[in-house]
């Protein structure tokens, strides 16, 4: 490790079990996604890209209540997004609509895989000073979401046709580029799970889970979605509101 990127004073030496297991756990639902993307399996594919982001959320968690962050830890995590959130996704999306468009789907594809470890190159490179409220650049994990969950209900509804594979193009693109993006997202890494909550909170995650139990695919893509979108729409009200405010100003 360079002496100008030091760990933080937290990060320990050594390498402990427990939330090593889940970050393993995560890297192998990726690599069961794109395996059975290879064959054909459009639905089985997608939801490992899930099933690895509860393991991602997991993992970080269980390391801070266990104390046991570590540098190892932190490194093995990221090279298991790369795999999970970065060649998964883009492979699913190839191999499902993508690989018809030739050259340029593939293109396409490795963009969305080399976004993808820029993303995380740079959130590493800047994890000291990063404020710990909100994410630079689409978080690789929402990203994968979004893809996994557009190829889920696609195939759930049999669409298959040249506009959805513009569209998977498009989709592929747009997220790539949110990725590499200096938009802020909302992070949830201050979110308590030791803290109280009033009952509506609670009331609240329970008509989360109904709602995603009634239609999973078009419910978690509308939802991770929306957050993709929350991003933009945040800089582009930030940016229309000071426009406004510096217009009134001068009015007076």
């Amino acid at each position: 490790m360079n002496e100008e990127h030091p760990q933080p004073v937290q990060m320990r030496r050594g390498i402990y079990l427990l939330p090593n297991l889940f970050t393993t756990a995560a890297l192998f639902a990726g690599f069961y996604a794109i395996v059975h993307s290879m064959r054909g399996q459009f639905i089985s594919a997608p939801i490992a890209i899930f099933v690895a982001m509860l393991l991602d959320f997991l993992d970080g968690r269980v390391a801070r209540l266990t104390h046991t962050q570590t540098a190892f830890g932190a490194e093995y995590d990221s090279l298991s997004d790369l795999v999970a959130f970065g060649l998964a996704p883009s492979l699913v999306i190839y191999t499902w609509s993508l690989v018809s468009l030739g050259k340029l789907g593939w293109l396409v594809a490795f963009i969305y895989a080399a976004a993808t470890a820029l993303r995380l190159a740079r959130f590493n490179s800047r994890m000291q000073n990063q404020d710990k409220t909100f994410f630079y650049g689409l978080p690789s994990p929402p990203g994968a979401a979004v893809i996994a969950a557009f190829v889920w209900v696609c195939n759930d509804l049999g669409w298959s046709n040249t506009f959805i594979d513009l569209m998977a193009l498009f989709l592929t693109l747009v997220i790539a580029l949110l990725m590499v993006s200096n938009i802020r997202y909302r992070s949830l890494k201050d979110f308590d799970l030791k803290g109280k909550v009033p009952f509506v909170a609670l009331l609240i995650t329970v008509c989360i889970f109904v709602l995603v139990a009634i239609d999973p695919p078009e419910v978690l893509f509308i939802v991770f979605f929306l957050y993709a979108l929350s991003g933009p729409a945040h800089w582009f009200w930030s940016k229309n509101g000071q426009i406004r405010l510096k217009r009134l100003w001068k009015s007076h």
